[in-house]
């Protein structure tokens, strides 16, 4: 079998039903001083008239309010760090399940109390977060493999049939689509154009094209033209970069603003899946099973972590210290991001080819096994486990305080802490 060979089928692998992401700005004291006393001196004429208890529940909602965590494309944000500004959940459970239409590796997306997740059949269901009841679905003619990205009230979603799809957010209603020349296996990417004159879309085909879409309506600002299949989805490094690996066995940085080649950096093979930035670093994972940090400004290898035998399958999360990434040796395989050497391994009983979590005080990942885990940064000491019941090859995501991850039998799982989180 030919090394392109390997990565269409590698890739094919994953998605079959056998394998198993302030302050306020401080007015200006010293312009709004004198409105503020005469308010103040008008306010104690009148009297306050505000009750010992409102004045408490104005205080403690101040206190206690605390910035809502959504994860709105693959990997949290474009970036595709895969890392959340928060703790992970304790003592979990399962706060609902949902049977979706088929089997499930796609990553969900998760913004303002609503799921979004696609299934094997091409599906896409739209869920209410607290709940898991279904509000929407939508359907493609052929799989959906990655999380859709959402931005300006629209949810633009992949699919194998070759399209991405504009849809409404809250009906599913379709706006627009865009026919590639193949499969689209790759979750879009949204974000605001470098001059913020308006909102686009990113992607990456099957048919090794690059492309960037005004959000509007579809049509091609730019694109950028490859030797080979493109599975993965496209980072924003530095506001000015587009980072993305492929079956070329190449790292292309390209210029955001108009598409233009700025490095192409080999590796040893081919990249089956998204890489993850942190900074002006990119990190990922190839078929020689090798893990690989490229310098994006200075365009070169800075350091290889190899360890058995067995390809790095998933997308690495990463954080000021470490690099996180799954391997079909069963392993979560901690490495240490300034060196590439290893901090530790945390074996479990099957492949991990979903992408982990990185939470403040933890990492979340699934396993073929069937089984959730949570484990320590300094050692990797387990925390938890939840069985599923189901071979998780879908990428875990978190939102609405809650992490989603669905199962190749279809079933999406939302997990919890059992008691409410303290902001």
């Amino acid at each position: 079998m030919s090394p392109a060979d390997r990565c269409i089928v590698g890739r094919e692998l994953a998605r079959t039903p056998c394998l198993p992401k302030r302050e306020q700005p401080r007015g200006l004291r010293e312009a709004l001083s004198a409105a503020l006393l005469a308010c103040a001196l008008a306010f104690t004429a009148c009297g306050d008239r505000s009750t010992p208890d409102s004045k408490k529940k104005s205080a403690a909602q101040k206190t206690t309010a605390a910035p809502e965590i959504s994860w709105p494309m693959t990997r949290g944000g474009p970036a595709l760090s895969g890392n959340v500004a928060a703790n992970l959940p304790r003592d979990p459970v399962i706060a609902w399940t949902f049977t979706a239409s088929g089997p499930i590796s796609a990553e969900a997306a998760i913004v303002a109390g609503r799921v979004f997740v696609g299934t094997g059949k091409g599906t896409l269901h739209c869920l209410a977060a607290d709940t898991g009841r279904e509000r929407w679905h939508f359907d493609t003619k052929d799989a959906i493999t990655a999380a859709p990205a959402l931005a300006g009230g629209r949810v633009f979603l992949s699919s194998n049939d070759g399209r991405l799809y504009a849809l409404a957010a809250d009906t599913g209603q379709e706006a627009w689509q865009f026919a590639s020349e193949d499969k689209i296996s790759a979750g879009a990417i949204a974000i605001k154009a470098p001059d913020g004159s308006a909102d686009w879309v990113l992607l990456n085909g099957y048919d090794g094209t690059t492309r960037v879409l005004n959000a509007a309506d579809g049509k091609i600002i730019w694109s950028y033209k490859t030797e080979d299949f493109i599975n993965g989805s496209p980072a924003v490094v530095d506001g000015r970069f587009l980072v993305f690996g492929g079956c070329d066995a190449q790292l292309h940085v390209v210029n955001l603003k108009d598409g233009t080649l700025v490095h192409k950096i080999p590796t040893s093979a081919q990249i089956p899946a998204s890489i993850g930035t942190f900074g002006t670093m990119a990190f990922c994972g190839n078929y020689a099973n090798q893990t690989v940090a490229f310098d994006v400004i200075g365009g070169k290898v800075a350091w290889t972590y190899e360890d058995r035998s067995l390809p790095f399958f998933s997308s690495p999360a990463i954080n000021e210290r470490l690099v996180l990434i799954g391997s079909r040796d069963k392993s979560l395989h901690a490495i240490h991001r300034a060196t590439g050497e290893s901090a530790w391994k945390f074996k479990t009983g099957g492949r991990i080819e979903g992408s982990p979590i990185l939470f403040e005080d933890g990492v979340v990942f699934g396993s073929t096994d069937g089984r959730l885990y949570a484990a320590g940064l300094d050692t990797g000491a387990e925390l938890w486990q939840l069985d599923l019941g189901e071979s998780l090859v879908a990428s875990a995501a978190f939102g609405d305080h809650q992490i989603i991850v669905s199962g190749e039998k279809g079933t999406v799982f939302a997990v919890r802490s059992r008691a409410p989180q303290k902001p």
